[in-house]
């Protein structure tokens, strides 16, 4: 099979790849669609240890697996579990210690041909949904992850640093909850598409020091954490919503002096992420900057790596 793969830093198409086979309990996918995040460009750069075929943003088609799956169009959450472990068991299961991740630790992933992953891990497309729409269903249920840690009112007052592809899908699901939400960017169109939802956005150095109950940092930088930090009330919460490469410095006294939480953040749940597609509550159409064929795969991951680059989807199989 055809597949874009990471081998010591480089990403080159491969014809020749083996039809990975699908082990007790899992399913092989047909590989529809697949969009390109920051955490595939990082992993180019040496953020995890990872060889092997990258993506785990993807629509497809279940060819082998129980009746029941069969032919269904399934997007699929990214951590494999052992179900064994002391995390699994206290109901940590995206943080099981034997896991795989489809496409990032341990597992092929989603920019080729054909993928497997268990099948309690597959979630049905619903027919509303359009195939482009439901490659935005694993950030998207990032983005939400975050309400399942913080609690956020109307009266909260939130701000999200970066209005990249994610920054997005952050500030639209936070918009939902009729908060008093900011977010700060760099890129006039970027910003220009969420006043467009009727959402506030700033640029760097507009924002009042202190004057935020929880900032949500989305840009994987030490700049963007030092914006985060310094808009922090003291007892504020400070949400890291990106992977970060190397070490970020950290006033360590100062976070301990105004009492600030630090929460991680990363996969979330799927089930109101398709919800939320289907019901028309998240628009995500705006966001694709490109379809590109897989044949041009290394073209598209060179595409997503520019500065602004919004979301660009590999057009991988037929529907």
């Amino acid at each position: 099979m055809r597949g874009l793969e990471l081998r010591e830093g480089n990403v080159a198409l491969r014809t020749d790849l083996p039809v990975p086979e699908p082990a007790h309990g899992e399913a092989l996918v047909r590989v529809l669609k697949a969009g390109i995040c920051n955490t595939d460009l990082e992993l180019c750069k040496g953020y995890y240890p990872f060889n092997g075929v990258l993506g785990h943003e993807f629509v497809g088609v279940v060819e082998r697996g129980d009746a029941a799956w069969l032919g269904r169009r399934v997007v699929g959450e990214i951590n494999a579990v052992c179900g064994r472990c002391v995390a699994c068991r206290a109901g940590r299961r995206p943080h099981c210690l034997q896991r795989t991740v489809l496409g990032i630790v341990g597992r092929d992933g989603a920019f080729a041909e054909y993928l497997t992953l268990p099948q309690e891990n597959l979630h049905a497309v619903p027919d509303a949904v359009t195939t482009d729409r439901a490659t935005f269903v694993e950030p998207l249920a990032a983005a939400l992850q975050i309400q399942e840690q913080v609690q956020i009112g109307s009266d909260a007052r939130v701000l999200v640093i970066g209005e990249g592809k994610l920054g997005q899908l952050v500030a639209q699901t936070l918009a939902l909850t009729g908060c008093q939400l900011v977010v700060v960017g760099r890129h006039e169109r970027k910003l220009a598409m969420l006043s467009a939802r009727g959402i506030a956005t700033a640029r760097e150095g507009e924002v009042e020091a202190g004057a935020f109950d929880v900032a949500v940092e989305c840009t994987g930088n030490a700049s963007g954490f030092a914006a985060a930090r310094q808009a922090l009330r003291a007892r504020g919460t400070l949400v890291m919503k990106s992977t970060y490469v190397g070490s970020l410095p950290i006033d360590a006294s100062a976070i301990v002096v105004d009492e600030i939480t630090l929460i991680g953040s990363r996969c979330g749940p799927f089930r109101p992420a398709l919800r939320a597609l289907e019901c028309g509550d998240i628009d995500v159409d705006g966001l694709v900057e490109a379809r590109v064929d897989l044949a041009r795969g290394v073209e598209a991951f060179a595409r997503a790596g520019e500065r602004g680059a919004m979301k660009i989807l590999l057009d991988i199989g037929e529907e």
